[in-house]
């Protein structure tokens, strides 16, 4: 990799390692998910793509944040930005936001101590 990384290429792979993991675990086939209520509710040869239900369980497959599956047109007038687009904003708002966690006083003194040994083994005051 040398002295380069691109942090927007590391946003835009974790969505995609994300849906490549959904795609694995597999999909789980049951009376809910095939929405058997709503089949029996809603009858032959009529509108399921409008039901409720089937707008509660759309996102239960993949929700992209940086994939955009809008129609050209309404994505062009929202903006139009690409995927990197969207990957390097998603990228200036972790780095502007992100609280890393709190580590306890134990594990703190213990890196200290780490720390310690290899500056003494160094022989760094």
């Amino acid at each position: 990799m040398g002295i380069t990384f691109d942090l927007a290429q590391l946003v835009l792979d974790d969505e995609v390692a994300g849906m490549i993991k959904r795609t694995v675990n597999g999909i789980e086939v049951n009376d809910e998910t095939l929405s058997l209520d709503t089949i029996k509710e809603v009858g032959p040869f009529k509108d399921y793509l409008a039901h409720k239900s089937t707008f509660k369980n759309m996102r239960l497959t993949t929700s992209p944040k940086l994939m955009n599956r809008q129609m050209r047109p309404r994505w062009e007038a929202a903006g139009g930005k690409d995927a990197y687009q969207r990957a390097r904003e998603e990228v200036h708002h972790i780095l502007e936001t992100y609280e890393p966690p709190k580590l306890s006083d134990e594990i703190l003194k213990k890196v200290h101590d780490i720390v310690d040994a290899a500056e003494a083994e160094m022989g760094i005051e």
